[in-house]
């Protein structure tokens, strides 16, 4: 191709788009053993979530934290699949990049696990103890 040659570029549709996406989760959540435990985590999270009745306001908060822990692993298993076809060799460059991915998802998690903690483990403590939340707040 010359330089004065335009370089044709296919647009694709939405449907495209949604079918790659969909595509990158599944193949995301298919190589990684992660997603066995966040997977029932969330589903744990959402009946609980149900069963204590939380309001509109920590549904959000519950939702976008699980959301946010799925797309840190998925950024996660993106930079190994990227490390793994660059090379296979040893190369501390590459293995902090992967341990910082790693890390990232941790303080995802960790951060999650306490709005969780502070949504769930209130309604719990409510529940268990006969409290009326109205008196205390």
């Amino acid at each position: 191709m010359t330089v004065f040659q335009k370089e044709t570029i296919r647009v694709r549709s939405w449907d495209d788009k949604f079918s790659d996406a969909f595509r990158g989760v599944r193949v995301g959540m298919r190589g990684q053993s992660s997603f066995q435990v966040h997977l029932p985590a969330a589903l744990v999270v959402g009946l609980a979530a149900w069963a204590l009745r939380v309001t509109r306001w920590e549904w959000c908060l519950l939702v976008l934290c699980v959301a946010l822990v799925w797309a840190a692993e998925l950024f996660n298993s993106a930079i190994e699949t990227l490390a793994r076809a660059i090379t296979r060799d040893q190369q501390p460059e590459i293995g902090d990049a992967l341990d910082v991915a790693s890390g990232a998802v941790l303080v995802i998690a960790c951060g999650s696990a306490v709005v969780g903690l502070l949504i769930l483990g209130w309604r719990i403590a409510i529940w268990l103890s006969g409290w009326d939340p109205r008196l205390i707040l």
